[in-house]
């Protein structure tokens, strides 16, 4: 079977390649950091062998309750912020329909989400919506208190009693939250809730291997069984065992820290593929808030093509020499649409009759990393045999364990965020929040 391939020759104009295999002992330094747990903020670590250590049972317990959400909701609500709804909304969006949600016949339930915004609007018309609908909610959280998830499950979990009795309620609500402690937690087990527990080694944005991610998936009638299965051959790819040159974890960690070292300050994630664009969020939260500490980091970007070359197109050729892609790219699609012909041939295609749209896609793809590399742009390509639940599993896996090395490799604890209290510590100051009366006092100052 293929694995996802890395490619960085075209990052060689930019860099040596002696260079970049100059970084193997600092790679593997990070590597036996990682799997010794002697590195920064090994407390977190539990996403390092989660792939291969998911047992049957486990699996089990959670393809039956998505069971239960899709045989007794027509929408399930999933709750959360962050790692905690990304990385199951990026491979829900990868392999959907790209219309479903106006499918009139459908398997599984739609999947939508709260508690990611403050939206006031947003809210109002979901709840509008699920007025309509049979809906259940996936609540995830380790402390219950995070405020915009908490806000969302207070109003859903409130109108799902109020139209269907707690009765019912009690048996479409799942928390996925700590094992022992927490608001969440402790409304899990006052009202009877089915539970998952997020284990305290694993980060919200590490998380996507975990009920986290793999409920939502499975009710959405994925098969979070392929999805392991190709995050344990990644496990295996990038172990500590496997040599610099064959570990493409390894390698994408090094090219990125040696481009970074040369002025190439920002990494612009580029798909091909409309339905990859959620994959681009979940990899910016991953190495954001991951790398972004100490003054130092790569900026994460991403951009959608075809559709961003007629937007960001022209500041990626032609802009700062301060960027960087690191290109997507699915090697078969699903599905096969041949360009017709025309007699009147009115938009002069007529040379595309009989090719595949797809490749189309190819050319344009191969055309644009040749311009951007000409124009100061060193590329960097991952490239998918088809897009499919087990190579996201790969996919996932890969950027999660290259990661942990690149963070290592720059000098920062990978495994905490502690510049996202900021803004909480101001906002709750700003509400009043009690606890918060000095820094109230303090910001009211300043305003």
């Amino acid at each position: 079977m293929e694995n996802i391939k890395l490619s960085i020759d075209k990052a060689f104009g930019f860099v040596s390649e002696q260079a970049v295999a100059g970084y193997k002992a600092q790679v593997d330094d990070a590597n036996a950091a990682l799997h010794n747990g002697t590195g920064k903020g090994s407390d977190f670590l539990g996403w390092l062998n989660l792939p291969s250590s998911i047992d049957e049972a486990h699996l089990q317990d959670l393809e039956a309750t998505a069971k239960i959400l899709r045989n007794n909701c027509e929408v399930v609500v999933v709750i959360g912020i962050g790692g905690s709804y990304l990385g199951a909304k990026a491979v829900i969006d990868a392999l959907s329909n790209s219309f479903d949600w106006l499918l009139t016949e459908r398997k599984s339930p739609v999947v939508v989400y709260a508690g990611q915004n403050i939206g006031e609007d947003y809210l109002y018309e979901l709840q509008e919506l699920l007025k309509t609908k049979k809906f259940g909610i996936i609540s995830i959280s380790k402390s219950g208190t995070t405020t915009e998830p908490a806000l969302a499950f207070r109003l859903l979990k409130t109108q799902l009693e109020e139209e269907q009795g707690k009765a019912a309620a009690q048996k479409l609500i799942i928390a996925i939250t700590d094992k022992s402690r927490g608001a969440l937690r402790t409304a899990a087990t006052q009202e009877g809730y089915k539970t998952f527990v997020i284990e305290d080694n694993v980060g919200g944005r590490f998380s996507v291997l975990t009920p986290v991610g793999l409920l939502p998936i499975a009710v959405a009638g994925f098969d979070i069984r392929k999805l392991i299965s190709g995050a344990v051959t990644m496990e295996a790819k990038c172990g500590l065992e496997t040599p610099f040159e064959q570990n493409p974890a390894a390698q994408y960690a090094a090219v990125r820290n040696e481009l970074y070292k040369n002025g190439k300050t920002t990494e612009i994630l580029v798909n091909f593929h409309p339905k990859l664009h959620y994959i681009g969020e979940w990899w910016k939260q991953l190495y954001g808030e991951s790398e972004g500490k100490e003054n130092k980091g790569i900026f994460p970007a991403a951009v959608d093509f075809t559709t961003d070359l007629h937007s960001m197109g022209q500041w990626i050729q032609e802009g700062e020499r301060t960027i960087f892609e690191t290109v997507i790219s699915v090697k078969e699609s699903n599905y096969t649409k041949v360009f017709p012909h025309s007699e009147e041939n009115l938009d002069g295609l007529n040379f595309l009759a009989g090719k595949r749209v797809d490749e189309v896609n190819k050319m344009a793809e191969l055309g644009t990393m040749i311009a951007h590399v000409d124009g100061g742009v060193p590329n960097l390509k991952i490239e998918l045999p088809v897009l499919n639940e087990y190579y996201l599993g790969e996919l996932l896996y890969f950027f999660e364990k290259a990661c942990g090395i690149s963070g290592y490799i720059l000098g920062v604890n990978p495994f905490d965020q502690p510049g996202v209290e900021a803004y909480k510590k101001n906002m709750f100051a700003l509400l009043e929040k009690p606890g918060f009366e000095a820094e109230t006092k303090a910001i009211k100052a300043r305003i």
